[in-house]
């Protein structure tokens, strides 16, 4: 058997396991459970990028062991299933599948690229209806998936533009993994960093001040992304070439109509749905937690005469996975915290201001940015690297929300490798239909990674202090 670098990496994690638990029980800050948390810590971290096991699995291995050794207890691990965040992400998904059920996307789709004249104007006509989908599909996957028959439908529009069609490849999973910063639920990472900040802080960011700090960002990135992509991989004729896709181009790929008037279930779901985003912008108004405010959505969406699709269908299309890992990362978080393990990880960081606030965030955004080439997982990526962020950012002079912000925004690019996130996958690969080169990919991440990242750190120091979230 050769010896790769997983074997290495495996290796590696049993031998520092060892080490952790093997100092000394009286050495200065590190107390049994801080020690025990260590270990299985670092051996999940690894698990999670040398094994092919499960991300799901190895998560709730580890929120097991970490109950069973008595870090944490069993009500703190199995009520992390109950957490609002973990509500409000499975009534996201109810409500986007009373959506998809309806054939609003394509509707949509036909509304918003039959505009265009201009390749460059298709292009940022698609790039703003992918980020206004972040308010409808939670999740990257699942709105990649919604996307996909769009996709399918221009390219076979513009079959004699190969590039063009290659660029709109990379536009929509590009947009897609930029444009999930928009909300609250654009990802599942987001309500780990919302969790984490809220058991080491106090403090709890609710889906209209994430609204605030998110949207611009994802606009502006989203629509600097898109022309990158053309820049990459178009020439100057091909921007300026005239464009027309018809309704019928995309109604070939949709079992439903996409243009005339609504039907009476697609009006009840597009008032369904601009009534629940209304009420999750307006809660400092009303009140009424965006968790509670998803339920009552759910529940209308899936109400026998009301609703556009049974319950039980609703609930298959939930990634009861994902909630599983989330879960579980979350138990691992507030063990990190409360056994001390995460505040002797950084003690040994300069404090007291002698790292200014710019270069702090500098190597988090920096770290963040590079961290898909190690964890696949954006989720697994926010477990591993929030808890540490929001612990050392207080010995920085830095606000911990504004550092668990910027460390999960840098974290959503993930664009080097197809394998390096779903959405990108799924657009590598589409049989009958020409897409992208891992070479155009490459292309594009050499010049897009920079801009993210110093994006990022341009809204953490001068654009996020205006909505009172200062470094």
């Amino acid at each position: 058997m050769h010896f790769t670098s997983r074997h290495a990496i495996t290796l590696w994690a049993a031998l520092s396991c060892c080490g952790l638990l093997l100092i000394p029980a009286n050495f200065p800050g590190l107390g049994g459970d801080a020690r025990i948390t260590l270990a299985i810590f670092a051996l999940a971290t690894c698990a999670w990028i040398g094994t092919p096991v499960d991300d799901t699995y190895v998560a709730l291995g580890a929120g097991l062991a970490l109950t069973v050794t008595g870090v944490t207890s069993a009500e703190a691990l199995f009520g992390t299933l109950g957490d609002e965040t973990v509500w409000l992400l499975i009534c996201a998904f109810v409500l986007a599948a009373a959506v998809a059920r309806t054939g609003l996307a394509g509707r949509a789709a036909a509304f918003l690229v039959g505009g265009a004249r201009t390749v460059r104007q298709l292009v940022h006509l698609t790039t703003a209806a992918l980020v206004v989908s972040a308010f409808a599909v939670p999740a990257t996957s699942g709105r990649a998936a919604l996307a996909l028959p769009v996709f399918v439908a221009l390219a076979r529009a513009l079959s004699d533009r190969r590039r063009v069609v290659v660029a709109l490849a990379l536009l929509f999973p590009t947009v897609i993994l930029l444009s999930a910063v928009a909300t609250l639920i654009g990802a599942g990472a987001h309500l780990i960093t919302v969790s984490v900040l809220w058991e080491a802080t106090g403090e709890r960011i609710g889906f209209h001040e994430w609204l605030l700090l998110g949207l611009p960002l994802a606009v502006v990135s989203s629509h600097l992304a898109a022309e990158l992509v053309l820049l990459t991989t178009t020439r100057r004729a091909d921007r300026r070439g005239r464009v027309r896709v018809t309704p019928a181009a995309v109604q070939e790929h949709s079992d439903r109509p996409v243009t005339g008037p609504l039907t009476p279930g697609e009006a009840r779901c597009v008032a369904l749905l601009a009534t629940v985003v209304v009420l999750w912008c307006s809660e400092p108004l009303h009140g009424v937690a965006p968790a509670v405010v998803a339920l009552i959505g759910a529940v209308v969406a899936t109400a026998p005469t009301l609703g556009t699709i049974g319950l039980k269908d609703a609930l298959a299309t939930v990634p009861w996975s994902l909630l599983l890992f989330m879960a579980a990362t979350m138990a691992m978080g507030v063990a990190l915290a409360d056994s001390g393990a995460a505040d002797w990880l950084i003690s040994g960081l300069p404090g007291g201001g002698a790292v200014p606030a710019w270069a702090f965030l500098a190597v988090v955004v920096g770290l963040s940015t590079a961290s898909h080439l190690v964890l696949q997982s954006r989720s697994a990526r926010s477990s591993v690297l929030v808890p540490l962020v929001v612990a050392a950012a207080p010995a920085a002079g830095v606000d911990p929300v504004a550092a668990a912000l910027a460390s999960t925004a840098a974290a959503g690019f993930c664009h080097t490798l197809p394998a390096s996130a779903k959405p990108v996958a799924l657009f590598a690969d589409i049989p009958g239909t020409p897409t992208y080169e891992p070479r155009d990919l490459l292309r594009l991440s050499a010049a897009l990674a920079p801009l993210i990242a110093g994006l990022v750190l341009v809204f953490a120091l001068a654009i996020w202090p205006l909505f009172g979230v200062a470094p």
